[in-house]
């Protein structure tokens, strides 16, 4: 079983290289965000805060989440998939994901997700926690006014009601609380491949990832 592992901050591109990558190998693709995401809309369902640790723990427990190799996302067979990226859910998943009994439960739901198969896994610790013995390890990078621009173009094209500065704003905030988590932090690590896209279309990320695997399978 072979393991890509992509870590990065927001807006980096993580998701759009692992779901290129994937269909181009035939992996299977395990977005780690979009399952924080959907514990985070669950919460809002019920009412919940990042106080409640507790009752988040249970409910990350309780719920099923399914992701398809068409890129979709399922919440107790519900698609949510646009709806975990509304502006509500956004604002508080980097706080759902920073509790260390939460990030237990969902590297758990993670790591089956994975199982027998050849997987492209992202996310912010996924090849330091997650699959720390990954057989590919990249950290994917940009600015900080690439990213924002970067989403706040996705954004429009999904119809999601953000401004640019929102999303920027937004964005540092989560690269701060995401590097200063107690568990779970984005680091960068010796053994990562580094790349940083900024300057860099998709095409050319997508193909340097692919070169370097291809080239090793030989």
């Amino acid at each position: 079983m072979t393991v890509i592992a992509i870590d990065g901050p927001a807006g980096s591109g993580k998701g759009t290289l692992a779901k290129a990558i994937s269909e181009k190998l035939g992996y299977l693709n395990i977005d780690t965000g979009a399952t924080y995401r959907c514990l985070a809309l669950a919460s809002i369902r019920n009412n919940l805060t990042i106080n409640d640790t507790k009752e988040l723990v249970d409910l990350a427990k309780k719920i099923d989440i399914k992701l398809t190799r068409d890129g979709k996302v399922f919440l107790d067979n519900e698609d949510v998939t646009k709806l975990i990226r509304s502006k509500e859910v956004t604002a508080i998943v980097s706080q759902i994901s920073s509790a260390k009994e939460i990030r237990e439960v969902m590297v758990d739901i993670q790591r089956k997700c994975s199982m027998n198969d050849s997987v492209v896994i992202e996310g912010r610790d996924i090849t330091t926690v997650v699959f720390p013995d990954a057989t590919y390890k990249f950290y994917l990078d940009a600015s900080l006014e690439e990213r924002a621009n970067r989403r706040f173009q996705e954004n429009k094209q999904k119809n999601i009601d953000m401004t640019y500065d929102e999303i920027y704003e937004n964005i540092k905030m989560r690269d701060y609380n995401d590097m200063h988590k107690e568990v779970g932090s984005l680091m960068r690590t010796d053994d990562q491949i580094y790349i940083d896209s900024t300057n860099m279309t998709i095409e050319e990320v997508i193909n340097m990832v692919l070169n370097i695997v291809r080239n090793d399978d030989k």
